[in-house]
């Protein structure tokens, strides 16, 4: 027996027009739609219909979990702040971070993530090599004080996330943990319906070393990814990498150059007569304060992001001009690293041993050319740090990438055991003598989840649910009349009956135009329409998704529904 849901007693309110704020197709469907409300900025309330997507998406999470024997508990969300301060994430986190103070002075956040209690329960309980592996999970509200909430659902202050933890005594015990993890998020994306990419990702705050994101490709994603069309390679662009590949090639002698007035790029490039492509770009930015130069190729920009995620823990920020005070060795805009005192190099590996730069010559109005890498300078670390273009050759065959954006609905990471060295997280093993545990953290963004789905499969007429997550399975609407309003009542108690989620518009005094264009925006797959051949007990069946219309009489519609 299936529930059936009435609109005549159902808290619905559709609307006509876009929401004035918003800006994503999700943002304007969800609400229009009647599924979720706005309380604040990043807030929502979910009404009835989006609480069943919502819960439908969790369930199909919750099965998949379970069959892979993780078990689920639910830890508290509002956090003391000492594990935060023990694992540096209390300051990591800055101001995404909610804090507050209870009456006593005490301090506390609103967990964004539950590694460190995940860690500390698990310390808790179990104390030999013979209680691991284990995974637990749990699905509850984070927060995260973004500075710009926007996009609906897809971006909140609040959200819905299943998060998961796995316990293990070795590296291969992780290793496997993570492959299930990974095969059970593919089989819980591929039966709500998304279309995603599996890629290649950094560990950023979370810690820990192997990572792969899900993407599902949308128009509203805020990740940009890179994928091949020659071979399978795929990753965020923040973790492609670039080969670095030694040239041997002869170059001549320094020359200094007569450059004035060119401290950009643009200027020198267009006074020499060069492409961009031919100098060295150096960015300084400041390390925890100290003062390190970044070297790119002059056409291309240094993504900060990436350099940040290569320095973490560190902080990086930009220089200002009263870092240049007392420096004679850092000339602002005519820096060359071949000059540079006291100060580290870091270059992204297109700045390999053997390749010769024009660069600053560390004077005023003047530049060098012929600065080879490995014979005039040295490069101190080598990191992928520039911001990657389309067309950049894939890191596994060499072929131009194609860029696209997406969501992000997953994460995967093989933390290791950064949480468990922090909270001396040990078991006693096999030879009797304490063993240090590992870790892998996984994610889902369940309510983000919901947004994603809208913004892949809605169409012009609003949202188009696939089945397994939709908040009904039959949309039935009465076309008006009395004895087509006592049909479809009749027809979706038979479905009920038989198993059937049903949703049925039962409203009086509402047009069947508006009754229509409700249960088009609405999206529930199927639509059945009780209509002008209601008195011959002949019904119309609509594929949702396709259109597809067909009469059939009421038990063969039944029969249809419930096969």
């Amino acid at each position: 027996m299936a529930q059936v849901q009435r609109m005549s007693r159902l808290m619905v309110k559709t609307l006509r027009d876009d929401p004035a704020d918003a800006e994503t197709l999700s943002h304007k469907l969800l609400v229009r739609a009647g599924y979720v409300r706005r309380n604040a900025a990043g807030i929502w309330t979910w009404l009835p219909l989006g609480k069943k997507v919502l819960d439908n998406i969790s369930r199909v999470v919750r099965e998949e979990m379970d069959a892979i024997g993780a078990q689920e508990v639910l830890l508290p969300a509002l956090l003391p702040k000492e594990p935060y301060e023990a694992s540096a994430r209390w300051e990591e986190y800055g101001d995404l971070l909610f804090r507050l103070k209870d009456r006593k002075g005490a301090e506390y956040l609103l967990g964004p993530t539950h590694e460190e209690i995940f860690t500390l329960v698990v310390k808790d309980q179990v104390a030999s090599y013979k209680d691991l592996p284990v995974m637990l999970y749990q699905i509850q509200t984070k927060y995260r004080d973004e500075a710009r909430p926007r996009s609906g659902v897809l971006r909140g202050r609040e959200f819905q996330m299943k998060d998961s933890y796995s316990f293990d005594i070795t590296d291969e015990g992780l290793a496997e943990s993570y492959g299930l993890h990974r095969a059970a998020y593919q089989k819980i994306f591929a039966r709500i319906g998304l279309d995603y990419r599996i890629v290649s990702a950094v560990s950023g705050a979370m810690g820990g070393s192997a990572s792969e994101e899900f993407l599902a490709p949308a128009a509203a994603g805020e990740d940009t990814f890179v994928d091949c069309p020659a071979c399978d390679y795929a990753a965020n662009t923040e973790a492609v990498t670039f080969k670095l590949t030694p040239v041997s090639e002869e170059h001549g002698a320094v020359e200094e150059l007569d450059t004035p007035d060119t401290p950009t790029i643009e200027t020198l490039a267009e006074h020499l007569g060069v492409p961009a492509s031919a100098t060295l770009k150096n960015l300084l930015v400041k390390v925890d304060g100290e003062i390190v130069a970044v070297g790119v190729p002059g056409d291309r920009e240094v993504d900060l992001g990436k350099l940040g995620e290569h320095l973490a823990p560190a902080v990086v920020e930009l220089v200002t001009a009263e870092d240049f005070e007392g420096r004679g060795d850092l000339v602002r805009g005519y820096v060359g690293p071949q000059g540079l005192e006291k100060v580290r190099y870091i270059a992204d590996p297109r700045i390999a041993p053997g390749t010769a730069w024009i660069t600053g010559a560390n004077k005023i109005n003047k530049h060098a050319k012929n600065v080879v890498a490995g014979r005039d300078f040295e490069v101190d670390d080598y990191l992928d740090v520039v911001v990657v273009q389309e067309g950049d050759p894939c890191p596994a065959c060499g072929t131009g990438l194609k860029m696209d954006r997406a969501i992000e609905i997953g994460h995967i990471f093989q933390l290791g055991r950064k949480y468990a060295d922090t909270f001396g997280l040990d078991v006693l093993g096999q030879q009797g003598k304490p063993v240090r545990v590992t870790m892998g953290s996984y994610g889902i963004g369940v309510s983000r989840a919901v947004a994603a789905l809208a913004e892949q499969s809605a169409d012009d007429q609003g949202l188009c649910w696939p089945k397994e997550i939709a908040p009904a399975d039959v949309h039935v609407v009465a076309a008006g009349k009395a004895l087509q309003t006592e049909l479809a009542l009749d027809v979706s108690e038979k479905l009920g009956a038989a198993g059937v989620r049903v949703l049925v518009d039962d409203r009086a005094g509402v047009s069947p135009g508006v009754k229509f264009t409700d249960a088009e925006l609405i999206g529930v797959p199927t639509i059945l329409v009780a209509g002008r051949r209601s008195a011959e007990g002949v019904v119309e069946l609509k594929d949702r998704r396709t259109g597809e219309r067909e009469e059939l009489t009421v038990d063969e519609a039944i029969a249809r529904l419930t096969a």
